[in-house]
């Protein structure tokens, strides 16, 4: 599967969201309300018009354990949705589809924003372009990975960063993960000398690679890779010993 980007920037968007509307509303209304919630496709694409006009959030139950998640709408949102809807039925599908009382279908909303996106030369667009163009957003806004972290249904933080492509210092990495992820690390350690095991097995690869930068056969780009390997490594060693004080 190819990896799918957030749309990071904002003339970007605003091109998007503008094409969108040249072909109709309501793709453009769905897009707005993709990246202004963070709700999947399907939920807004089954979404009446009742269950966001007006609202200051939308509870979403998911999973068999029926887990509720809240979205959030801004006001610049509910502003929009409010005029997109002036005359339509509470009732009516938020994003109609061309058979009267039926909701635009996935794979339609898939093909038409797809195309335009093809159109403006973005090309790695996806079913998740939306979701996790919201995320990028709001975390660069707020700096708040566990509100996202519990909205996606994710098992930590770092599925999280790892999501919307955001690499975050071992500091910040350190300081979002919680008492339970932290308790877990302690038993994986623990189970089959699997800690033992892990650092093992980087001191055996740092051990090619010293052998490796004493061998005239390697080609420069080798030594440029190990130049730049070397120093991530370095910095989260001195992250390492600045947290825990070794």
């Amino acid at each position: 599967m190819n990896w799918v980007s957030p749309i990071k920037d904002e003339d970007t968007l605003n091109n998007l969201l503008d094409a969108l509307r040249a072909q109709d509303e309501k793709y453009y209304i769905l897009f707005r309300v993709g990246v202004g919630t963070g709700l999947q496709v399907k939920e807004i694409l089954n979404m009446r018009v009742g269950e966001i006009l007006g609202k200051d959030e939308i509870m979403v139950y998911i999973g068999a354990k029926n887990l509720r998640r809240t979205y959030l709408i801004s006001q610049d949102l509910k502003g929009i949705v409010k005029d997109y809807t002036k005359e339509m039925e509470l009732s009516d599908y938020l994003i109609p589809g061309s058979k009267r009382g039926t909701p635009l279908t996935r794979n339609q909303a898939y093909r038409v924003i797809k195309s335009t996106c093809t159109d403006l030369g973005m090309n790695d667009f996806g079913a998740l372009t939306m979701r996790k163009t919201f995320a990028w957003r709001y975390y660069k806004k707020t700096g708040d990975i566990c509100y996202l972290q519990k909205l996606f249904n994710h098992s930590s933080s770092l599925v999280t960063f790892r999501f919307i492509g955001v690499k975050p210092s071992l500091v910040t990495r350190l300081s979002k993960m919680t008492e339970k992820e932290n308790a877990k690390a302690r038993r994986d350690m623990f189970k089959d000398k699997a800690g033992k095991a892990r650092i093992q097995a980087l001191r055996d690869f740092l051990n090619y690679l010293e052998d490796g930068i004493q061998s005239p056969e390697k080609e420069d780009r080798f030594y440029g890779a190990v130049d730049s390997l070397l120093g991530e490594v370095e910095t989260l060693v001195r992250e390492f010993k600045e947290q825990m004080g070794a």
